[in-house]
């Protein structure tokens, strides 16, 4: 195969995917590691593509697939935890907190000390997080129908117990964040946060700044309506959006 050949190959799986990694491309075209890196490189050049740990990531701000809870893991790592870190001081014991679904909410809940907290969340991975780690949490696990590619519940079950519990603080994610419209990949997904939301006393957002200007199905609630959200370092790219809404940043470690 031609290099632009392999080049616009890349473009389109990309661009419909929303993402590649290396070790797919490698198989699927049959050529060496390196020679994939330095077209992902050429491509970020060329401002295709963006490059990320494993791969690249779509520069179309609505993707046509949604990724699986375990692609998003290894996609802007570094940035999900520069946000999770910032959000680390507003947890307090004694309280009620729902953690919604996400890579970057299970991120937050790795970084979470064991302490005196009543901990909701319907998103399985970050249970299991705080499962294996907790001795002082009270953890409750929201059940209902299973999104397999979220590892997360929704439902009618999922919506009913919610809609009965108080919580101090709702911590969340999302998949695009454009104006002031917080956006996710369904209903049902959306719904449950927003129940979540709407019976927390503060709300707050937890996003990567890649996030800000992609849009996706569903705008589940409004940043206006945010107590804080919690970004990267490229908190910039925020500002213009906030209104009422209080940004803090936290700093990307090597």
């Amino acid at each position: 195969m031609l290099k632009e050949d392999r080049l616009n190959y890349i473009v389109e799986e990309v661009n419909h995917y929303g993402h590649v990694k290396v070790t797919d491309i490698i198989n699927q075209l049959h050529v060496s590691d390196m020679t994939i890196r330095r077209d992902l490189d050429e491509l970020e050049k060329r401002g295709q593509l963006r490059r990320v740990h494993g791969g690249a990531v779509s520069l179309n701000d609505y993707p046509n697939k949604e990724l699986s809870h375990r692609d998003k893991k290894i996609i802007n790592i570094d940035l999900k935890k520069a946000a999770a870190r910032a959000a680390l001081p507003y947890l307090k014991a004694g309280e009620t907190i729902f953690l919604g679904p996400g890579t970057t909410m299970e991120i937050f809940a790795s970084m979470m000390d064991d302490m005196d907290l009543r901990v909701v969340t319907n998103c399985l991975p970050v249970f299991k997080t705080l499962n294996d780690k907790s001795k002082q949490m009270k953890l409750y696990l929201v059940g209902g129908e299973m999104r397999k590619i979220t590892e997360s519940f929704h439902g009618s079950i999922t919506n009913a117990a919610l809609a009965s519990i108080n919580f101090h603080k709702s911590f969340v994610s999302c998949n695009g964040l454009t104006n002031t419209d917080i956006m996710t990949a369904t209903f049902e997904e959306g719904n449950a946060q927003k129940i979540a939301l709407n019976n927390s006393n503060e709300r707050y957002l937890i996003i990567d700044s890649s996030k800000i200007d992609k849009r996706d199905f569903y705008s589940y609630y409004n940043l206006e309506d945010i107590t804080k959200v919690f970004i990267d370092h490229n908190d910039s790219l925020i500002r213009p959006l906030e209104s009422s809404t209080s940004v803090e940043s936290g700093e990307v470690k090597e």
